[in-house]
């Protein structure tokens, strides 16, 4: 597997797999923008505010990316894999990365509902910190924030 700094020419291939990812993890969720507003924040707001990082699978085509992780600061925003590929450590490939650059502590927030990716993160030493009703969120779906602090004590 391979690990690289994301780029605009990314934009389209990323907004495909975002979309798939949470369809296939999360088919309670609205669909609350079209494909066309999905790669232009993709574009304008994911890739050029935040440190991407894409995964590629040796051997396969390459601009199919397996998955990507966005962070801003301290914060994960994003961390989705493509559904063909889950399995495969694609996300504990991209997690451990960011674990490996942070400086002390990691944030994100998972919907309440998405045990999957809340056990993933829990695995990878992740805590629960707080519950949210999910009034702060687009979806209005309730929401859980994680911690991860280097020596493993919560903040």
């Amino acid at each position: 597997m391979r690990l690289r700094a994301a780029t605009v020419a990314d934009a389209a291939a990323l907004t495909a797999l975002f979309i798939a990812a949470r369809r296939a993890a999360m088919p309670y969720l609205p669909d609350l923008h079209s494909p066309d507003e999905t790669l232009e924040w993709m574009r304008s707001v994911v890739i050029a505010t935040g440190d991407v990082t894409v995964a590629e699978i040796d051997g396969e085509i390459d601009g199919e990316p397996a998955g990507f992780v966005a962070v801003v600061g301290k914060s994960i925003e994003h961390l989705y894999v493509a559904p063909t590929r889950q399995g495969r450590g694609v996300g504990a490939a991209l997690l451990g990365d960011v674990q490996d650059r942070a400086l002390g502590e990691l944030q994100l927030y998972v919907f309440q509902r998405n045990v999957a990716a809340r056990a993933f993160y829990e695995r990878h030493g992740f805590l629960l910190s707080s519950l949210h009703d999910g009034a702060d969120n687009e979806e209005q779906e309730p929401d859980a924030v994680y911690h991860w602090v280097r020596d493993g004590g919560i903040r």
